[in-house]
This record gives C-alpha cells, structure tokens and sequence, in this order.
C-alpha cells in the first residue's frame, strides 16, 4: 500500500488537523505492515496558485514550452504523480472561513488536469484517479456537521469523486475554539470514528 498524507493547515506546528492526519497514517501503518508514505505538508512546501502565467504553462505543449513554463508545469506534475501512485490519500483539513484552506484548493487545482487525471467523454465526465480510498481529518472551532455552513463536506465530495476517488470518509473534530471541555470532546470524537473506521 501507498499512503499519500497531505497537509493543508497553514501551521507548520501545532495544527490540530496535521495531528489527527498523522495518527490516521499511523493508524494505517499499522494495520498494513509495509505500506510507504509519501508526506506533503502544503505549509512547509507551499504550491503556488493557478495564474495566467500557470495556465499558459499548462496548455502550451510540453515541447513548446520555455524553461520557465517547464518549470512551472513539472511542479503540478510532481503532484499528479504522487496521487497517482497512491493507494490511500489522508487529508488533514482545517476550516478557514467555513472553507478549505487557500493551499489545499492550490492542491486540488493541481491534480486535476483533463486527459490526466479526469476526461470528458459523451457520456460526460469520467474521473481517472479511481480505486482509491480517502480519509479526511476535519477540524473546526464551531459546530458545522450537517449544516449549511459546512460547505467543505459538499465540496470535497465533489471534486474528489470528479476525479475518481468516491470512496471517502470523513472524522469530525469539532468546537475546538469553543473552550477546553468542548475542544476535548471534539476530538475524542474523532479519534473514536478513526478507531472504528481504521482497525486490524
């Protein structure tokens, strides 16, 4: 087994989601004696966003391209690779402004590329990234599951699943600015789902 485990908080120390996405790869670690893990912390190694500049990159042939845009289009593929290759993908979310952080979406924008990793096809989109299994460490100081303003949930199934990887799970770690007793019931929550979801 492939462990892809991606970062997304902006923290590169004391992030709450960067502490449960460690314990799930741990957690599958120990369950699949042998398996790799390939760690990308987006805090430690930000990606840059999708500009003009990147675009034109992207779609300018590959034997056309100047040593810049070469440059440019080998740091998306270094991600797709990495998705690729991987046979689980942990994801340590937090929620800025009832989102997904700015170097997550950076992420996404990278690993989706037509003919790559989904296609167009008459029947409509087809995701190329399949037989994958998902797991996401969702941490949030107020109280969202299940409710409109919980527009993470909707938006990482979809993108996910337009990609092929419709088998994700989510752990709630909730009410973490909500006080110490609040913050420690959140996650005891989720280290309960991970338990259940992630056992010999």
């Amino acid at each position: 087994m492939n462990i892809l485990q991606i970062n997304s908080s902006a923290r590169t120390q004391g992030s709450q989601s960067t502490v449960l996405a460690n314990e799930l790869t741990a957690r599958l670690l120990a369950v699949n004696p042998g398996a790799t893990v390939t760690l990308r912390d987006l805090a430690v190694t930000p990606h840059p966003v999708l500009d003009e500049a990147a675009l034109h990159a992207l779609f300018t042939p590959a034997d056309a391209r100047t040593s810049a845009q070469a440059e440019r289009a080998a740091l998306d593929d270094a991600l797709i690779a990495e998705i690729q290759a991987a046979d689980a993908v942990v994801l340590g979310v937090p929620m800025y402004n009832f989102g997904v952080p700015a170097q997550l979406k950076n992420w996404i924008d990278a690993i989706a590329r037509v003919k790559v990793t989904f296609a167009y096809t008459d029947k409509g989109p087809q995701g190329l990234l399949t037989g994958k299994k998902v797991y996401v460490a969702l941490t949030r100081g107020g109280q969202y599951r299940n409710t409109p303003a919980d527009t993470q949930v909707p938006y990482l199934k979809t993108v996910l699943g337009f990609l092929g990887m419709t088998d994700v799970e989510f752990f709630y770690a909730e009410g973490l600015n909500m006080g110490p007793d609040a913050a420690e019931k959140g996650l005891a929550f989720a280290r309960a789902q991970i338990d259940e979801a992630v056992h010999a």
